[in-house]
């Protein structure tokens, strides 16, 4: 594989580097910079340069440099810290013939860095190379080693003479190398190997050019996937050459197919090692990878959807889903184990379902795997939650068509309600309700967890995702968001937090009168926000615990809400016995009708009266109006009929 052309017109998506230089006073700072622009020792320099640009075609990137001076002063620190947090590289100077100078970097300007919480590459230059004392020779390695084994954010250190014009270019062409092409992305200056993103991309640029599937990429695969990067074929020889190379390095490099993935690996490590860092990139990023070694922003198709609007996977996507599942089902299980399900998401930079909300969301059996319907189940949460990251997450594992035909947006929640139905496959139900409802027991019952006596409060919110099977024809992916009930005044501070509700159920306690009674505020609130905004929604009042005897009056007290406000009785349900009433298929039915079980609030129903009234009034004084331009129009007829006789 070749270096990339020295002839491409910036390739990156970068516009200029912006290059500060830093370092003790005297330390050679500003002579550095003007004889890199004019290629002219100064004899006599200014405190401070004012911002120095470099000529574009100075180096093979052709990406503008603007290198900014600092001052040394302490009254200027706020200033010099200023510039450091803009810069996109730092340059820190120490004079050779100083050795105190060199010492600073380590006591001071280094943690300094880290202080500014300042997360560049940093390239540190000793000037004045001719000053250095003849008897006091030492290797730049022996030097800075130490220093670059505390300080990982150094990315090279090197030596110049601004006076004798001995590689002050080349300081500032690693300055902007760092930036273009930077080694910590890609690989792990202690253990000297690739960093997993970096690997884990390599491995799916692999599979994508190894056509024919077979494991190892063979001399007209390297041939193309050399063209498509570096615009240059390989010569037959230089083929042999690479490949030669890997052999005598690792047997297991090369097969009689061709090049293997670790073969192809070694040789990315290969080019890093040697400093070869653009080579890498050039191939990362003609397969559209950005500088944190992940799909650019601008191969995901943006979605564009009102706040009543949910993404949702297409079946074609669903299809390719389903046969990506069998593909790593290696055992033939019918599940998907880690292992194996991390196999399948080894060609993203990680896997999606790692952390929150993502990674207790599905029912998984003992051994952690997933079923069929749990791995659908997860990609529908995560298309639901993030259409972005989930279309990103689907090219990585190989989608082969446009991204933007793998998810649909669904119609708008409000014309669903006109038309009273909804279509939509994914359903969104929100779970309400105080502390020591049985809102977290629900959930987990929901997910195939088992019943437990222990309470774990909730602090944040928390999903959980499976598959309901409302008829033979009829199966729906349903989401249940439990809302904490100190969540709830935040939730409702956002005007369109219930936008993207289909349906909210609220559990209470069915033993304690005060668990009612909260659920019940809880219901009246939510039903208040939904008149006001616009959204209103579904409700339905689950009565948990049903395996305890209820509070006294709680029959009447349910009858009563539930007759006041226009909505179902309260779904009685024991998650200890296993019994819950039907109450996803309620729930799922449901939201499938959106214009029913809407709580109507007092102030609601005196809303809607009035506006009743307001509309009586104007069909009133519409009818009124139409009479008296009717009388007008008859009296003028009759008053021209009556001069005309005259």
């Amino acid at each position: 594989m070749a270096k990339p052309s020295s002839g491409t017109v910036n390739p990156h998506s970068r516009t200029g580097v912006r290059i500060v230089v830093a370092g003790d006073q005297g330390s050679g700072k500003s002579s550095l910079i003007i004889t890199a622009a004019a290629d002219n020792f100064p004899v006599n320099v200014p405190p401070v340069l004012p911002p120095t640009r470099l000529p574009e075609d100075l180096y093979p990137d052709r990406v503008p440099i603007t290198i900014i001076d600092t001052s040394s002063r302490s009254e200027h620190s706020d200033k010099v810290a200023e510039e450091l947090q803009r810069a996109d590289t730092v340059v820190l100077t120490y004079a050779c013939d100083r050795p105190e100078t060199l010492e600073s970097l380590s006591a001071f300007w280094l943690p300094h860095l880290r202080k500014l919480e300042v997360k560049v590459p940093v390239i540190v230059v000793g000037c004045k190379l001719d000053l250095r004392d003849e008897n006091q020779q030492v290797s730049l390695e022996q030097v800075m080693s130490p220093i670059m084994q505390q300080f990982r954010e150094i990315e090279t250190c090197i030596e110049c003479s601004a006076c004798r014009h001995i590689q002050v270019p080349e300081v500032f062409y690693y300055a902007q190398k760092a930036v273009l092409h930077p080694t910590a992305p890609l690989f792990d200056q202690e253990s000297q190997t690739l960093k997993p993103r970096c690997v884990r991309a390599l491995k799916r640029i692999f599979i994508l050019c190894d056509h024919d599937r077979d494991g190892a990429l063979s001399d007209a695969e390297l041939n193309d996937f050399q063209v498509k990067c570096f615009n240059a074929p390989l010569q037959p020889s230089e083929i042999v050459g690479v490949k030669k190379v890997v052999q005598e390095k690792m047997s297991e490099g090369v097969n009689e197919r061709g090049l293997t993935l670790t073969g192809f690996l070694f040789l990315h490590a290969l080019f890093i090692e040697k400093g070869r860092l653009e080579t890498t990139w050039t191939v990362l990023r003609k397969f559209g990878y950005n500088d944190d070694i992940k799909l650019a922003d601008d191969l995901i198709p943006p979605v564009k959807l009102a706040p009543d609007q949910s993404v949702e996977l297409t079946n074609e996507a669903i299809e390719f889903l389903k046969a990506i599942f069998d593909a790593f089902d290696g055992d033939r299980d019918g599940m998907l184990r880690p292992r194996e399900l991390e196999e399948l998401f080894s060609t993203a930079p990680e896997s999606p379902w790692t952390g929150i909300p993502y990674e207790d969301a599905a029912e998984r059996n003992a051994f952690g795997g997933l079923s069929l319907d749990a791995f659908l189940s997860e990609w529908s949460l995560m298309t639901l939650l993030n259409p972005t990251f989930s279309m990103e997450n689907l090219i990585y594992i190989g989608y082969p068509g446009d991204p933007s035909s793998a998810i649909r947006v669904t119609r708008r929640r409000r014309l669903d309600r006109k038309k009273q139905h909804s279509d939509r496959n994914v359903l969104q139900c929100f779970v309400f309700g105080p502390r020591k409802a049985g809102k977290s027991a629900l959930l987990n019952s929901f997910i195939g967890r088992p019943y437990s006596e222990g309470y774990n409060p909730t602090n944040e919110d928390r999903y959980g995702v499976n598959v309901v099977d409302v008829s033979m024809e009829n199966k729906k992916y349903l989401v249940l968001r439990e809302i904490p009930e100190d969540g709830v005044r935040k939730l409702l501070s956002n005007k369109e937090s219930l936008a993207s509700c289909d349906i909210a159920v609220f559990v209470h306690d069915r033993s304690d009168e005060s668990s009612w009674r909260t659920s019940s505020e809880l219901l009246v609130e939510i039903a208040s926000h939904g008149e006001d905004t616009g959204f209103e929604v579904p409700c339905l009042i689950v009565a948990a615990k049903d395996d305890l005897d209820s509070f006294p009056m709680a029959i009447q007290e349910s009858t009563r809400v539930s007759q006041d406000m226009g909505v179902e009785a309260p779904i009685p349900i024991s998650v200890k016995l296993g019994d819950f009433n039907g109450l996803f298929r309620k729930i799922v039915t449901a939201a499938e009708h959106p214009h029913l079980s809407i709580p109507e609030t007092e102030a609601g129903r005196s809303r809607k009266q009035y506006h009743r009234l307001i509309n009586r009034s104007l069909i009133t004084v519409s009818v009124g109006a139409a009479v008296v331009v009717v009388g007008l129009a008859a009296y003028r007829v009759y008053s021209a009929r009556k001069n005309a006789s005259g």
